[in-house]
């Protein structure tokens, strides 16, 4: 009996975006997920290749009725802006208060990485998820340009310090381990992902907005 071949999922619209090397854990991202959309490939590099894409050009588009994912549609997109590229964004219910951030892909709008909510300040957010993004990027082999909208985050990557003056106790102790982390993670990685500005006043929200204000 032939060995059965190694496959890699692509999940572009789950429970959790990414790539997987089993049928098992990519059931477990799209089993019930309204609008789920997932392909196989025969290789990690061309997984790879597909989760930077728009999932329509892999697959059929879904059929009418399908309850779309929320999205950044390609063909609204200004001229300006890198279609294949990664928005990063955080949202805090107070500032501090319970903070949350993500990653999206601006092409096809889908969320390649969600952390929180944990207690923070949005600053803090907004430097975490350049992190997150540039290290999940390193880790995948990609070299996609990634935006922020916050001129403070991008300072403080630049600097690999996350310069807060949020008080570090109890109730912060949680983030402070993260915060840590990711400046160690600068301090010990080089990318040469561009970190571009994301243009609010000319573009309207960033794809990773949480869509709160």
């Amino acid at each position: 009996m032939s060995k059965t071949s190694k496959k890699y999922y692509v999940v572009w619209v789950g429970a959790s975006p990414g790539i997987y090397e089993s049928w098992a854990d990519c059931q477990l991202q799209t089993k019930g997920y309204a609008g789920a959309r997932y392909k196989a490939f025969a290789t990690r590099h061309e997984a790879e290749e597909a989760l930077a894409s728009p999932p329509n050009a892999y697959l059929r588009p879904p059929a009418k009725g399908a309850r779309p994912h929320p999205t950044c549609s390609p063909d609204k997109l200004p001229s300006e802006v890198v279609a294949n590229s990664l928005a990063v964004d955080a949202a805090c219910s107070g500032n501090p208060g319970q903070m949350e951030y993500r990653g999206v892909h601006v092409a096809s709008g889908q969320q390649v990485f969600h952390f929180g909510p944990v207690y923070g300040t949005n600053n803090i957010g907004e430097f975490l998820a350049i992190v997150h993004g540039l290290a999940l990027m390193q880790q995948r082999g990609l070299d996609l340009p990634l935006y922020s909208d916050s001129v403070n985050a991008i300072s403080w990557v630049r600097q690999r310090k996350c310069k807060t003056k949020l008080p570090r106790d109890a109730r912060t102790e949680e983030l402070y381990r993260l915060i840590e982390r990711a400046e160690q993670w600068l301090h010990t990685h080089t990318y040469t992902t561009p970190i571009l500005k994301w243009e609010t006043s000319r573009w309207g929200e960033i794809p990773a907005d949480f869509g709160r204000k």
